[in-house]
């Protein structure tokens, strides 16, 4: 689905600190940041290195940035793998045509995996394909994964993806009234059209540019796109799988009305380190935690004074170390 939108981006707020009453409590407010570590969160600990002056290599990659950078690589394979002469009308090479999507896979359960596969995919013939994907996923995806974390953007874009498909084959299934025509999909668009309508139910005023040229709030951009992906389902014009669009447009406005949190149902490093036996008895020492809090409190008050980059290393150490030890205490 091409994204003609280029997003304004100028990066979240930190929270702000306000003046404490109580520097316990205070304390307590900044390492929760929501019942998770300041230094936990995946985007706190892409801002900190972003926010750093001058040029730098390296450094935490985006979860946005490695889905892009992996359909690029699969596209470099797919390109690799194309035939020269194609060997029937379609026909484009063994790799695409094993991962791509098609509407009888319920018939071939052993091929279930292309529900998921097919989004990595994308037109080899035509490399707008993926280039107005790609920067789709680009400006809205970065914005969605600070908003909700790398872990959880992940499993919300891979499900949106099956869920885009699925509602696919139902379509065709439909309009074809049977197995008489069965064309293939490829693309990411069904996921990223879940991003999008994400993006604009969670910042629905941020201004965005349509065709690179008119400003418009992005719910405006949101709403055009879903009208045009419904008139093209209505009249099937085009070589576009537009109810794929909708049907990850819909994902995403569920999603974010329902408050899902499906990767809560996954397996976590931390679930694994439940499991194992850990020491009977745990010992506190009290004075040692009023040295630690008054350290942390010292610690805050630079921050409000200074800035984050005015820490040391060995502060941002005993931050962290306080805030998992914080979330300890909450479990």
């Amino acid at each position: 689905m091409p994204f003609f939108a280029a997003v304004a981006y100028n990066g979240g707020a930190y929270a702000t600190l306000r003046r404490r009453s109580d520097r316990h409590s205070f304390a307590l407010r900044f390492l929760d940041y929501s019942t998770m570590g300041l230094y936990d969160r995946d985007y706190e600990r892409e801002r900190y290195y972003d926010d750093r002056p001058g040029f730098h290599l390296g450094g935490p990659i985006s979860m946005t940035t490695r889905l892009v950078i992996i359909m690029c690589v699969v596209y470099v394979v797919q390109l690799l793998t194309e035939p020269r002469q194609p060997a029937f009308a379609g026909d484009d090479g063994w790799f695409t045509n094993t991962l791509r999507l098609y509407p009888d896979v319920f018939l071939r359960p052993w091929l279930v995996f292309e529900l998921l596969t097919y989004g990595f995919l994308h037109d080899v013939d035509d490399f707008k394909h993926i280039i107005f994907n790609m920067l789709g996923l680009w400006f809205f995806g970065r914005m969605v994964e600070e908003r909700y974390g790398s872990r959880a953007f992940l499993t919300f874009f891979l499900v949106a993806v099956v869920v885009a498909g699925l509602i696919w084959v139902f379509g065709e299934l439909v309009a074809n009234r049977g197995f008489a025509s069965f064309p293939a999909m490829l693309g990411a668009s069904g996921g990223i059209s879940a991003v999008l309508i994400l993006f604009a139910m969670n910042f629905p005023h941020q201004t965005v540019l349509f065709m690179f040229v008119i400003p418009m709030p992005m719910w405006v951009l949101a709403v055009l796109l879903v009208l045009w992906d419904a008139y093209g389902a209505l009249h099937r014009s085009g070589n576009v799988a537009f109810t794929a669009h909708l049907g990850g447009a819909a994902f995403g406005f569920l999603y974010y009305r329902r408050r899902w949190q499906l990767e809560r149902w996954l397996p976590s490093g931390d679930l694994l380190k439940r499991m194992r036996p850990g020491p009977k008895l745990r010992v506190h020492d009290p004075d040692q935690s009023d040295t630690d809090e008054s350290r942390v409190d010292d610690i805050l008050k630079k921050i409000q004074e200074h800035g984050q980059d005015s820490l040391t290393r060995g502060e941002r150490r005993i931050l962290e170390r306080a805030s998992r030890e914080y979330q300890k205490r909450r479990r």
